[in-house]
């Protein structure tokens, strides 16, 4: 076959009257047209040419010996059947050698098996190149594969002439395939190591109140995304109260998830000092500072008080709390915002919104609403339509709203989600919860009447006698406590639920108690010791407006009615 009949053409370009002549090879061709047009086309040459421009050696190299010097692989088909009329050296040393005139699903088994013989019809007929990159080969190796359309003259003979070929140029990439392939691993492991950290940083098993019903949802992003800090917690707070968190580290990776685990046990620490919801944000506030000032967060911490039936909250750059009523009704909790955490000079302050019986409130993070091109209000009114209709368990409504916002596990980002829902309670289970209180109006006989008050509710809810006998006495030294200690208002209140017996007192003096040990010879001071040995727990805190409250609890005998 003449192979210097099949020359490279891009596809749509013109072919030169002066590529046509037989003035040797290409390359010689091109200098010869070169060198006329200094003169003109008809102008004879000019003397000394010769000796100022003296012929290149490369001009004597054939296509043939270029294609054959390079390290690239190179095979040259023609026609429908893509029969073979060339391969270079580079090939025949990594496949063997080849026969020309033989279909390529014959001879170059090696490209069928890389799906390259589909794509080579398509260059074909298009006239356009195609490339494919970073194709393993079944003896080993990568290579990035271009397939570019060849031209020859029509009627140029025997050997394809006329019909046209493929150019397979393929380039070694192996080195780069395996350095990617090690990269891929490597961020594959750190991830797997980010996530790992993160699940193992938030709560195993969710704390169940014995007045609402929680549940919660955590997703990683998909596997071209690292692993975010977003966490939730359900922490008990006592006497009933139950604060709720949900919080995102701005950042991926090991590092947001470090600092996650962190705020969240520092979250814990600060829940148990039974400060409003603000004093906590603010609290973080410097700490997450001097965690790292480079890493910012955003968090909302809520309160939830069954004796109020409301959320008390704040908000540090979080999203809305979502609050669904039992008719579908769905309110957002928008005041009291401030700044995400870390960024320092704000006073957060609380909110509280409304959380009735029957009603559903969602806690989330901004993976679940926020999407590429749409703003995220927008998203947020998606979490509000799904929500109205999202009934059953708050596992259940997870789920819905999961699916709702179509988060699957391809999300390129991490989606933490947590329902509370305040259930209705009507039958045999509303009779295991009851609420009584008394106010105290201060005076010698208020001791006796919170006495006296204790021992009627208490054997009105059939405790056992030992049980009343407890409660009785621990009223009457919070009592005590509170007539020595505290001013009015005061109140007395006991509660129980299907787990326990909840006593508190409150009056308008803020300072708190604290257990002491009494000396032989004091007259006072053991009231709380008494009250800490004979309870399961005890705690105080402060009230809004001034004030504090003091409470203790007993948990109920298995079998309590």
């Amino acid at each position: 076959m003449n192979f210097t009949r099949w020359s490279a053409r891009l596809p749509g370009t013109q072919r030169r009257a002066a590529a046509r002549t037989d003035r040797g090879s290409v390359p010689a061709a091109r200098v010869e047209y070169g060198r006329q047009s200094e003169h003109g086309p008809d102008a004879p040459d000019a003397p000394g040419d010769a000796a100022m421009h003296p012929p290149h050696p490369l001009t004597d190299l054939s296509v043939r010996e270029i294609l054959g010097r390079l390290p690239a692989l190179v095979a040259l088909v023609y026609g429908p059947e893509h029969r073979v009329a060339y391969v270079n050296d580079a090939y025949a040393a990594a496949f063997g050698p080849r026969e020309t005139g033989a279909p390529a699903a014959v001879a170059l088994p090696e490209l069928d098996e890389l799906g390259l013989l589909p794509l080579m019809d398509q260059v074909l007929r298009s006239g356009t190149p195609r490339t494919v990159k970073s194709r393993k080969v079944p003896k080993g190796g990568s290579y990035t594969i271009t397939c570019t359309p060849i031209e020859t003259p029509a009627g140029a003979g025997d050997d394809g002439g006329g019909e046209g070929g493929v150019l397979v140029f393929a380039a070694d990439v192996t080195d780069h395939a395996e350095a990617a392939e090690r990269l891929r691993a490597s961020e594959r492991r750190l991830r797997e190591t980010a996530v790992t950290l993160q699940r193992s940083l938030l709560p195993q098993e969710l704390e169940q109140p014995d007045d609402l019903r929680i549940a919660a949802t955590y997703q990683p992003g998909g596997t071209d995304a690292a692993v975010g800090g977003d966490w939730y917690d359900v922490i008990t707070l006592g006497a009933g109260r139950t604060a709720l968190v949900i919080g995102d580290v701005m950042g991926r990776g090991v590092r947001a998830a470090a600092v996650m685990g962190q705020l969240r046990t520092a979250v814990r620490a600060y829940a148990r000092l039974d400060l409003p919801p603000h004093e906590v944000l603010q609290l973080l506030d410097g700490l997450a500072a001097e965690i790292d000032a480079s890493q910012i967060a955003t968090c909302a911490y809520a309160v939830h008080d069954p004796n109020e039936g409301r959320l008390v909250y704040a908000s540090a750059g979080h999203l809305p709390i979502l609050v669904r009523d039992e008719d579908g009704t769905v309110r957002r909790a928008e005041d009291h915002t401030g700044p995400p955490l870390g960024t320092g000079g704000w006073m957060h302050t609380s909110g509280t919104i409304a959380l009735p019986p029957g009603s559903t409130a969602v806690l989330y993070t901004d993976g679940l609403v926020e999407r590429r091109r749409e703003d995220i209000d927008e998203g947020v009114a998606a979490l509000e339509r799904a929500l109205s209709g999202a009934t059953g368990t708050p596992q259940v409504v997870c789920d819905r709203l999961i699916r709702a916002l179509g988060v699957t596990a391809e999300h390129d980002d991490d989606v933490a989600v947590l329902v509370l829902q305040h259930p209705t309670r009507t039958g045999p289970d509303a009779e295991l919860f009851h609420n009584a209180a008394l106010e105290l109006l201060g005076g010698i006989e208020a001791a006796p009447r919170a006495r006296a008050f204790a021992t009627g509710v208490l054997a009105s809810w059939r405790f056992p006698v030992e049980l009343c006998d407890l409660g009785v006495l621990a009223a009457s030294e919070l009592v005590a406590n509170s007539l020595q200690h505290g001013t009015p208002p005061m109140r007395l209140r006991l509660r129980r639920t299907d787990r326990r017996l909840i006593i508190e007192v409150t009056d308008g003096d803020d300072h708190l108690p604290r257990r002491r040990r009494a000396e032989p010879v004091d007259e006072a001071g053991r009231g709380i010791s008494i009250v800490a040995t004979i309870a399961s727990s005890w705690g105080s805190r402060r009230t809004p407006g001034g004030g504090k409250a003091v409470w203790c609890e007993f948990a109920l005998p298995t079998g309590t009615p």
